[in-house]
């Protein structure tokens, strides 16, 4: 399986708006800025968190994104689902009823050893994505990170603490 770059970003940019004062927005342009990432195509998956319910957008010259709920209630598989979509890695297409030696399709009323063990890997993959939230990303970057991010957040253009 293979995710695009736009999950590493927009996980990245949901930590950080934990970092964000209480209800403040912050713009697309300085979490890209934070990054170093274009802004246009940062954009695109700003808009699919929207869409997907894990943020909140205003406009306006304070606008900009904000979590939609608490960081504890936010998991990474409600990020990965919001900028991928929710539809299975694997796709049976039932190649035992094709070729030379084709079962009958009343032979394969279950799903084969294949199939199986690739739901099970995405049942425990997507659990285990469930299973680790925002906030608990949060938590575990070191104080110092969290005091760049916040400076940063509350005005881009100053210089930043020394890190630590």
């Amino acid at each position: 399986m293979k995710l695009s770059q736009g999950v590493e970003w927009a996980v990245h940019c949901c930590v950080l708006l934990v970092q964000a004062e209480e209800g403040e927005a912050v713009s697309r342009t300085t979490l890209a800025g934070y990054y170093g990432l274009p802004v246009a195509y940062l954009a695109k998956h700003l808009k699919s968190l929207v869409q997907g319910g894990v943020l909140v957008a205003s406009s306006g010259p304070r606008g900009g994104f904000r979590l939609a709920r608490p960081a504890a209630e936010i998991t990474v598989l409600d990020i990965v689902e919001a900028v991928e979509g929710t539809a299975p890695p694997f796709v049976c297409t039932e190649i035992r009823q094709r070729g030379a030696c084709a079962l009958p399709a009343d032979h394969c009323a279950d799903p084969c050893g294949v199939a199986r063990v690739m739901y099970d890997a995405d049942r425990a993959w997507r659990d285990s994505l469930r299973g680790v939230t925002v906030a608990g990303l949060a938590g575990r970057l070191p104080a110092g990170l969290r005091d760049r991010a916040r400076s940063w957040l509350r005005d881009p253009s100053a210089p930043l603490p020394a890190h630590r």
